[in-house]
């Protein structure tokens, strides 16, 4: 056995051993996470990242393990992975789909357009840095904290009247994991650092005061692993004595030691593995180790609160904010903890701050964080809902920054995409199905299933798009422009007539993941889903309104009108449901999680209760058709459709569902762990992101040619204020309530235009702002004003009518850069 294991089974017995423990409890107000023991699983310990660097902190007082990941250890290597059969058998699985043969063509379509060689690779854990310190195992005054106000965690407890505090932190300025030991007495820091790996062949090693361990990553389906890592540790001591050997570093009756630890790979971008991964890691660990801690925190908390402070919730306080938040978790449904719920809409920023930093990779299926090497669904982008969910808080929370990475993507994914494109559909353009990674895989992988869906372009130029409408960037809109059209182009190419209704529709596709009544009732091949018409819609709409604006040349427009004029419109079912497919398939009975027909409510606008209200209604018998408790992403979605419905309780009551802990005795559904990670089960974080905007949705939204406020507001957040959420249009809104109605409003204007708000009691303007009653159309062309067709309804169907609220509409014309003051009666 090598030494390096020799080591971790001792360590590992040691991990087993349970000391004593007294409560520490946090004062009100704080945004921290906290614990009275340390974490035992995964799913209990608590994540830090700088976007590049995720750890995860168990703190164990005998054993502290840090789980580490770097955003590009992935396995295999540059590929495509494009089905060469896939044009041949393109026509005969459509005329399969339009004579109801679609076990057939879903059987077919396995065979010949699937990719055999590769369904995508593994994000994949580093491995772990373990610090053992003898004689920890029996203490006491034990507490540990994730503070998302700053960014850093803190571990401590009291041995022998000893108390040992433990700081951890992954620098977004210094590009380490940072980790700051201190006792209240000199002289007993006593302990012993050493790393260890899943991965085969890693080889430990000493360099000097250094230990580091190098790797590869894995070889998966075929794709020979070729991201090459290595990790480093340091350590720097205040008195006592440090040696490092056999890949140990010893660290002796020091009075304070900070470890530096460092990962770097070979990864330059999707096409090129060419980095000299030990020299960038010497480099990153280098410029750090001459920096004490409180340097390093001090630029990091800097750096991070640039972002995270730019929005503040207030929901009000109460004692119950003093007990752990694994307890407040497991009794959210039965207490009201106003405070938890504004944890869990920051924790949701604060994830995105740190999973997802300009010129980095995206947040994948678990953000940065996994221990694993072969993760659930390899922890990929699965572009069908959970890559675009991650992003949904993005703009309105103020985060713009840390869309990049998502962008950088797409516009990486519409360069592979073609390549697809043509191989597979003979289309110009480019294409996407559900599922990519870091090479930027394009093909359909799996099984027809979920795999055949070539719609994933589509939603990214949704997200795209909506960006722009947020910050009003013309340049940033000439950048996407070309992938958009590209997108569209595809789809100018890849869509056929239905023979039956002459409508133009995608074929073959499915809506997502989700088996119809068709043939046997097991396949999920249709044409023409609900969820591509309103995703073609949306993607069509969006690249005519910026083709007015970026280019002079409308001939493509007039294509794109042409093709929208020869689409179906949205279909109501004899249940009175939004009809997911164009046949009535629909079971009233079906509880499915995916519910992606009703992409036209949320994130879309396409369903609106102030212009379909057919609509509207249709949509609401859908969601409760579909029931509220899913999967963790599916109720975080639920969140947001509640809240476009104008349901601030029904939206309460999906955040109670979500804010149900998990544990591995409570297995059943989705739900939220200790650590307050989603669970899908098992741990996916696009949920933790659909909450997040789920919240912001509830407090104000911006999609229907005005800002309304408090649209969805539950009665029991009766009192309270949110500072820094963003509009579409680039407004910035701070706003108090009082009663559930709006009392105080104060307006920055980013871009300047057209202030369009509505609310539902009246508005009264400060000194100098010119404040009329609005009229017509918002003029302000960042709030395109969608009008989608009437939809088909069922005969059998029972259609109510929309009661809405009397709102009250007003237009402010702001100029750029001034802030504008409002009260509300």
């Amino acid at each position: 056995m090598k030494l390096k294991n020799k080591i971790a089974s001792v360590f590992f017995g040691i991990l087993f051993l349970v000391g004593f423990q007294n409560i520490t409890a946090q004062t009100t107000g704080e945004l921290k996470l906290w614990y009275d023991k340390p974490a035992t699983i995964w799913n209990e310990a608590l994540p830090l990242g700088n976007g590049r660097l995720g750890a995860m902190v168990f703190g164990d007082p005998s054993v502290e393990r840090l789980q580490l990941n770097e955003e590009t250890i992935w396995g295999g290597s540059p590929n495509s992975n494009a089905h060469p059969n896939g044009l041949k058998s393109l026509p005969v699985v459509r005329q399969l789909i339009f004579d109801g043969k679609y076990d057939e063509a879903q059987a077919l379509t396995d065979k010949e357009m699937m990719s055999k060689s590769n369904n995508g690779m593994p994000y994949q854990t580093f491995g772990s840095v373990y610090i053992s310190f003898p004689g920890h195992q029996k203490y006491t005054d034990y507490y540990r904290d994730l503070n998302i106000d700053n960014a850093t965690a803190k571990v401590k407890y009291t041995v022998n009247g000893v108390e040992f505090t433990r700081e951890i932190l992954s620098s977004f300025s210094d590009q380490v994991i940072v980790v700051k030991l201190s006792a209240s007495q000199p002289g007993n820091i006593t302990c012993n650092v050493f790393m260890n790996s899943p991965f085969d062949k890693t080889v430990p090693s000493t360099e000097g005061d250094q230990i580091a361990l190098s790797g590869v990553s894995g070889t998966f389906e075929g794709q020979k692993g070729k991201v090459k890592f290595q990790g480093r540790v340091q350590a720097k001591n205040k008195g006592g004595e440090v040696s490092a050997s056999n890949g140990i570093i010893s660290i002796n009756k020091a009075d304070e030691v900070t470890l530096y630890i460092s990962i770097a790979t070979n990864f330059k971008n999707y096409q090129d593995i060419t980095e000299d991964e030990v020299a960038k890691n010497k480099a990153y660990l280098a410029q750090a180790i001459t920096k004490d801690f409180g340097t390093i925190k001090k630029a990091h908390v800097a750096f991070y609160q640039k972002f995270f402070n730019r929005v503040s919730l207030d929901l009000g306080t109460n004692e119950i904010a003093k007990q752990t938040t694994d307890e407040r978790i497991r009794n959210f449904s039965k207490q009201f903890d106003p405070q938890l719920a504004t944890l869990y809409f920051q924790f949701g920023r604060y994830l995105l701050i740190s999973s997802s930093q300009p010129g980095g990779q995206p947040a994948n299926l678990q953000g940065i964080w996994n221990d694993m090497l072969s993760p659930p669904w390899e922890s990929k982008y699965t572009m069908n809902i959970n890559a675009e969910m991650n992003y949904w808080p993005a703009e309105v929370t103020n985060l713009s920054e840390m869309h990049e990475p998502f962008i950088k993507m797409a516009k990486e994914l519409s360069v592979t995409g073609q390549e697809t494109a043509k191989m597979m559909y003979g289309a110009n353009g480019w294409v996407l199905h559900h599922n990519t990674d870091i090479w930027r895989i394009t093909g359909p992988v799996d099984f027809a299933t979920s795999g055949m869906w070539p719609t994933g372009g589509a939603w990214v130029c949704q997200d795209l798009w909506e960006r722009y409408l947020y910050t009003g960037d013309k340049n940033y809109l000439k950048e996407i422009y070309p992938i958009m059209k590209g997108a569209a182009t595809f789809f100018l190419d890849f869509m056929v007539a239905d023979p039956k209704t002459g409508f133009l529709v995608v074929v073959p596709s499915n809506s997502p993941e989700h088996e119809h009544a068709g043939g046997s009732g097991k396949a999920t091949l249709a044409a023409g889903t609900t969820m591509d018409n309103q995703l073609i819609f949306d993607l069509f709409t969006n690249v005519i309104a910026a083709t007015k604006i970026v280019s002079e040349d409308d001939s493509f427009a007039q294509k794109l009108s042409q093709a929208l004029a020869k689409m179906g419109p949205m279909r109501i079912g004899q249940h009175g449901q939004l009809q997911e497919w164009m046949e009535d398939w629909d079971n009233p009975e079906d509880k499915h999680r995916h519910i992606s027909h009703l992409y036209g409510l949320f994130p879309s606008n396409q369903i609106s209760p102030f212009k379909t209200p057919e609509l509207i209604e249709a949509a609401k018998t859908t969601l409760k058709q579909r029931g509220d408790e899913s999967t963790g992403w599916s109720m975080g979605w639920k969140v947001n459709y509640w809240a476009r419905l104008l349901d601030g309780n029904h939206a309460y009551k999906l955040l109670q569902d979500q804010l149900h802990l998990v544990t591995p005795e409570q297995r059943k559904g989705g739900g939220t762990y200790p650590n307050m990670l989603d669970a899908h089960q098992p741990f996916q974080i696009d949920g933790n992101f659909g909450c997040t905007a789920g919240i912001a949705e509830m407090l104000m939204q911006s999609q229907e040619g005005a800002i309304q406020l408090l649209p969805a507001l539950p009665s029991v957040w009766k009192d309270g204020s949110i500072k820094g959420l963003v509009t579409r249009g680039g407004f910035v809104i701070d706003m108090t309530w009082k009663n559930n109605k709006v009392s105080t409003v104060k307006i920055y204007a980013k871009i300047g235009g057209n202030c369009r708000l509505r609310l539902e009691n009246t508005l009264t303007a400060g000194k100098g702002i010119q404040l009329k009653k609005a009229k017509g159309k918002n003029p302000n062309p960042l709030f395109l004003d969608v009008n989608v067709k009437k939809p088909i309804i069922s005969e059998k169907a029972v259609i109510k009518t929309v009661k809405l609220p009397k709102y009250n509409e007003y237009d402010v014309e702001m100029k750029a850069g001034q802030t504008y003051s409002f009260s509300a009666n």
